[in-house]
């Protein structure tokens, strides 16, 4: 059975931000920034109800982005002439996590649609031009939706430490992939087992340890 362990690296899949030249010349330290990423992913739901939810999609995409339908699948090539549904989907940032230098965070939240609801998870990536790209869309059905915060949470990695990847090998059959931040304090991964379920997990540097602030699971079919 096929055996597959993929490491995103920040150089060819979540290219960080550039940072901004200081007084003196030298680039400045890139910082984390959540209400960009919140506005980012704003932005997003409100060009879905103005100009279509794909083409909402295909817009905001990185060129390696992908999405659950339910299997995994390269979003663009997914996406590529599929007519916006009639029915458009409204979601709603509840989260954020963010790198120390920002150049990856992580939304989660909830969505409607007229005879559903469910919640999201949203990986960005900052590119070398500043913009914010989504890497990887999840999400799934609820029963009952999710309760609407007084305002939207974020939460920032610790800087201080000196932070490394947690690399792990998957299982014989199972699908793996995993993104770090370009300072390595956030950690995202994404894990489809052979039958089709599918797990992801942020990790969090706390500065000594990755803690886990997100996981979440679905079944096989869904």
């Amino acid at each position: 059975m096929k055996r597959t362990l993929t490491v995103l690296s920040l150089s060819l899949v979540l290219a960080a931000c550039s940072g901004q030249r200081g007084p003196s010349g030298p680039p400045l330290r890139p910082v984390a920034n959540p209400g960009a990423v919140i506005a980012a992913e704003i932005g997003f739901s409100k060009l879905a109800q103005e100009k279509g939810q794909w083409t909402a999609f295909r817009t905001t995409a990185a060129a390696e982005a992908e999405m659950f339908v339910p299997q995994r699948v390269k979003a663009l090539e997914y996406l590529r002439g599929k007519p916006d549904p009639e029915h458009l989907v409204k979601w709603q940032p509840h989260l954020v996590w963010s790198s120390c230098d920002g150049s990856v965070a992580v939304t989660h939240g909830a969505w409607q649609r007229p005879d559903s609801t469910g919640y999201f998870t949203t990986v960005w990536a900052r590119g070398q031009n500043g913009d914010l790209k989504w890497v990887l869309d999840h999400g799934d059905r609820l029963g009952v939706a999710l309760p609407e915060p007084d305002m939207i949470a974020s939460k920032v990695a610790e800087c201080s430490g000196k932070a490394g990847v947690p690399i792990s090998a998957p299982d014989v059959g199972v699908d793996m992939k995993q993104g770090v931040s370009r300072d390595q304090t956030l950690v995202w991964s994404s894990v489809v087992m052979p039958d089709g379920a599918r797990t992801i997990t942020v990790r969090l540097w706390n500065g000594t340890a990755h803690d886990v602030v997100l996981q979440e699971t679905v079944t096989a079919g869904s």
